[in-house]
């Protein structure tokens, strides 16, 4: 079931009646270039570090501050990727749950629930999916801070492999610069064909012109 409707008398109640709460959330899912990134992770009951909110409103100096708190206060946590070809074999939404599955199953500790982002995946765990989860649930948003990190920090690595596309501001999304750079060096190995097709569609339409 997807919840809407996440409150605090649904948080209280999940937290009175489990010991061990995972939040999961990813990263990447619109970029041309780069894995989908997720983050597993179980925070201790009486952690609240102000601040923690949904990666997508935060600067990077930000979560990185906040991350050494939210490692003190994570009991477990663990990644887990899909790479862009397998985002171009199984598509991105299926990727962004293997994913997701397999950051929980890296989890040293066993959760007695998982919460999610407005996702279901496969899992014998009991999960709660939450709209919204990001900005409602403290789990997911602690979560939702360590992948986007850990995304950043590999297409900052990539950009020193790769140079002309940006990698190290766009993070691999579709800005006017990194379509310029695919238009004079082509693709990367680290690219989503699947994600490409419209653009090489429109290069082609120019040259039948």
């Amino acid at each position: 079931m997807i919840y809407s409707d996440y409150n605090d008398q649904i948080k209280k109640e999940i937290y009175d009646k489990y010991d061990l709460v995972a939040g999961i959330d990813e990263v990447g899912r619109g970029p041309l270039a780069g894995p989908v990134v997720a983050c597993a992770v179980i925070m201790k009951k009486d952690s609240h570090i102000e601040g923690v909110t949904d990666s997508k409103k935060l600067s990077r100096k930000k979560m990185l501050a906040l991350k050494e708190d939210i490692l003190k206060d994570a009991l477990a946590y663990a990644y887990g990727y899909g790479n862009p070809h397998l985002i171009d074999e199984i598509n991105i939404k299926n990727a962004t749950h293997r994913a997701m599955e397999d950051a929980l199953n890296q989890l040293k500790l066993r959760p007695d629930i998982v919460l999610i982002d407005a996702e279901r995946i496969n899992t014998d765990i009991n999960q709660l999916n939450i709209v919204k989860g990001d900005l409602k649930e403290y789990a997911i948003s602690a979560a939702s801070i360590l992948a986007k990190i850990r995304r950043d920090d590999i297409m900052i690595n990539f950009s020193k492999i790769y140079r002309g596309y940006g990698f190290e501001t766009n993070m691999g999304y579709g800005t006017r610069a990194h379509y310029r750079a695919l238009e004079e060096y082509g693709e990367t190995p680290i690219h989503r064909k699947s994600f490409l097709k419209k653009f090489h569609e429109r290069q082609l339409s120019i040259y039948d012109l």
